[in-house]
């Protein structure tokens, strides 16, 4: 038996249907010397955060890193999925994939 596997692209910035929000896929890289967004990882935006991975201590800092970035406040960026993982979903409440894909 022959088996293909199909990489299925997934796009970097999803818009929540019915309202202003977007997903994001993050490649987080916490305990970092520096905290920075890096750019475009494959289908992932990558993030170093200073912060541990420790209670949750570097969802935290991907959250006010990105909400500082793209001028929305803390409390509008969340980690939605993977808080114990490296890959995670992260969503903006006031933004569109097209506003992050001008920034990104």
């Amino acid at each position: 038996m022959i088996v293909f596997r199909v990489a299925v692209s997934t796009p970097l910035f999803i818009d929540e249907p019915g309202i202003r929000a977007v997903l994001i896929a993050v490649k987080a890289v916490p305990g970092a010397r520096t905290s920075e967004i890096a750019g475009r990882l494959g289908e992932r935006l990558k993030v170093r955060v200073a912060a541990p991975p420790e209670d949750g201590k570097a969802n935290r800092a991907i959250c006010e890193l990105l909400a500082g970035a793209l001028g929305v406040r803390d409390a509008d960026v969340s980690v939605v999925r993977g808080h114990g993982n490296a890959e995670k979903t992260v969503r903006i409440a006031g933004k569109t994939a097209a506003d992050l894909e001008r920034v990104w």
